[in-house]
């Protein structure tokens, strides 16, 4: 730890961009570090659209068992707390907007089903009314912002309305309905207003004394960064085709080599990273069934068969795959249509490869030597030998051979060549 990590009393942590696993890592990383380091205070600066579920109550869970007091503050101007941004800071000990910014739309929106088609299942349901699994996300999301804000003694009236209608407050209107303690216009602000406050924690209560305190701006490491690039959705996905077709390269043409070892690396990466996102396991299926089914037709050709029914299980397959309509984590349609031409452009040349090769004549045993020129090696009394592919061989011819003569080969009789003197034009 740095000298001044050490000097410093109050963290300052940004959580910017869709919350995720890398968000996630870096905010729980920097306020356990602030912990240790013994900070009065951790700002945690919020300008999010919201995010994946699992990854804000994994943030939340470390918010309120943190042994240093963490204020949520929504900054700068025009920034916004929305869908996940408002439970965190609903659960932040000191909640804190910056004039210009809001907060709310936090309906969870994995309940949302295709466009066009009814949420209810029964055809004489109302097709607005919500389905039996969407009131139970809802009320779940319901009670778990209420309880946020029963703990911190906020307004949980609209914290429900704000999960129930997807309902969005302004900084001055959030203040008027007592869903924040203040508004600030900077960090310095922030502390000033808050030096004197009595917090309550896991521990007890605490004053804060932080008016004109250093500030420590935890700055986002490798590991969180490298997080941010392989769970993002259009790259796991890259990882994971490339990954399949590395390894199905390698099992073409066994040994150790490049594409094995890059395959095996890039689809342990993205297994990774699928695990963490929001992956639908029937869009995975019909993704790995459109892949082998374009592999079959490579090597099993059936006039395209295969190779069409791959496609369209391939194409499905990816726009199913992330299994949400959250911003940030749908895989982009122009990477599913890249790979999807590759896809066809590789089984259609290994199409055409197979095709040719069974238009070609067989080359195996002895028979393609019938009409093919030789040289006569070495003559004996016994015997004629005869050079032809590489190999000698025994010949036999009613004409007298000598050395360096050509010869072409006429008939076979087993392994002994029939050849005759091959004519040479004149000079």
């Amino acid at each position: 730890m740095s000298a001044a990590m050490a000097r410093a009393d109050v963290w300052l942590v940004d959580l910017q961009g869709a919350v995720g696993p890398a968000s996630a890592d870096h905010v729980i990383r920097g306020i356990h570090q602030a912990g240790e380091a013994g900070a009065e205070l951790v700002i945690l600066r919020i300008d999010t659209p919201g995010g994946l579920d699992t990854s804000m109550r994994e943030m939340i869970k470390v918010i309120l068992a943190s042994p240093v007091p963490v204020a949520g503050y929504v900054a700068p101007g025009g920034a916004r707390a929305a869908s996940a941004g408002t439970y965190l800071l609903y659960a932040a000990h000191l909640a804190v907007m910056a004039p210009g910014t809001n907060l709310g739309a936090a309906t969870p929106v994995q309940i949302a089903g295709p466009p066009g088609l009814p949420a209810g299942g029964d055809k004489g349901e109302n097709p607005d009314s919500p389905s039996a699994m969407e009131k139970k996300i809802v009320n779940d999301a319901v009670a778990y912002i209420q309880g946020l804000a029963q703990l911190r003694g906020r307004n949980a009236e609209w914290a429900e309305r704000a999960v129930r209608g997807g309902e969005s407050l302004s900084a001055e209107d959030a203040l008027k309905l007592d869903v924040v303690d203040f508004m600030a216009v900077s960090v310095e602000d922030l502390l000033q207003q808050a030096d004197g406050l009595t917090l309550s924690l896991d521990a007890g209560d605490i004053t804060l004394q932080t008016a004109g305190l250093p500030v420590y701006h935890h700055p986002v490491d490798w590991r969180s960064e490298f997080l941010a690039v392989i769970t993002n959705p259009n790259v796991a996905y890259i990882l994971m085709l490339v990954g399949i077709y590395g390894l199905i390269i390698e099992f073409y043409n066994p040994g150790i080599g490049l594409p094995g070892v890059m395959g095996a690396l890039c689809l342990l990466l993205a297994l990774y990273a699928l695990q963490v996102l929001p992956v639908s396991y029937a869009g995975l299926g019909l993704l790995l069934l459109g892949v082998a089914l374009m592999v079959a037709e490579a090597f099993a050709p059936s006039f395209g068969i295969l190779g069409i029914g791959g496609l369209v299980a391939f194409v499905i397959g990816s726009v199913m795959l992330m299994d949400t309509e959250l911003p940030g984590y749908r895989i982009a349609m122009p990477v599913i249509a890249a790979f999807a031409v590759f896809s066809v452009a590789i089984f259609s040349i290994a199409l055409s490869l197979v095709l040719k090769s069974r238009r070609q004549l067989s080359v195996a045993g002895v028979e393609h030597l019938i009409g093919e020129v030789g040289v006569v090696e070495r003559v004996t009394s016994d015997a004629t030998w005869v050079r032809l592919d590489g190999e000698l061989w025994h010949a036999e011819s009613n004409a007298t051979l000598a050395e360096n003569d050509e010869v072409t080969v006429d008939a076979l009789d087993g392994l002994v060549l029939k050849v005759s003197k091959s004519r040479k034009e004149k000079s």
